[in-house]
């Protein structure tokens, strides 16, 4: 099988129905709804500067590694370290093994560089990103771009919402999300990836995981 176009790639990799991130996450907003009222577009925004932003920095950075023919622990390592919630480690975990499983129908024939144990979403998508030829600008607006239809399509699920208002918050995002692919496009070294903690967002992600009443894994 050949691979698509990366364009097409990039569209599918940001697409709610692949089984990964938007099929089975909130991003953080369910148990953040359970402590209270919630200002998505806030939250959205919030994410970017943050938590996304680290994520999004690590795939360029992964995808630069894996073209040069370095090895990905050290991004791996560098993410982590830049993650401190355990919860959320363990989710992006998850996610990239979902996202390996399914990187013969990404990739095509192709074989993805070496990935370290329990790979972390960011560096498999970095991986597929630089296997596919996929650019550096590309693999971090598909993983901010990603983040953000994630927390609104978990929005439509959590509350009760009007689609075209919850629309309208993704296009509002737009500009932030140019200015995360413009503060991360172009970085290729570990040590470069911000470490853009969110305490809040940590917090929730830490006490979803003991919630017995949840209808997204985080």
């Amino acid at each position: 099988m050949t691979p698509s176009h990366p364009e097409l790639l990039a569209l599918l990799l940001a697409d709610a129905r692949l089984p990964v991130a938007g099929h089975t996450q909130s991003a953080g907003l369910e148990p953040a709804l359970a402590s209270g009222p919630v200002d998505v577009p806030d939250y959205v925004a919030l994410r970017l500067r943050t938590v996304t932003r680290t994520e999004a920095a690590t795939a360029v950075v992964a995808r630069a590694a894996a073209l040069e023919g370095r090895p990905l622990d050290e991004v791996q390592a560098a993410w982590a370290a830049r993650t401190p919630s355990a919860a959320m480690r363990r989710t992006s975990r998850l996610m990239g093994r979902a996202l390996v499983r399914l990187a013969p129908c990404l990739v095509g024939a192709r074989d993805l560089p070496t990935l370290p144990p329990e790979t972390a979403r960011p560096v498999v998508v970095g991986a597929i990103a630089a296997t596919v030829g996929m650019d550096a600008a590309t693999t971090a607006r598909v993983v901010a771009y990603d983040d953000v239809q994630t927390v609104v399509s978990a929005a439509l699920k959590l509350m009760p919402l009007d689609p075209a208002r919850a629309t309208g918050w993704v296009v509002d995002s737009f500009e932030a999300v140019g200015a995360l692919v413009a503060a991360v496009a172009d970085l290729t070294c570990a040590g470069q990836i911000p470490a853009r903690n969110a305490p809040v967002i940590e917090d929730h992600a830490e006490r979803h995981t003991h919630s017995t009443r949840r209808l997204f894994s985080a």
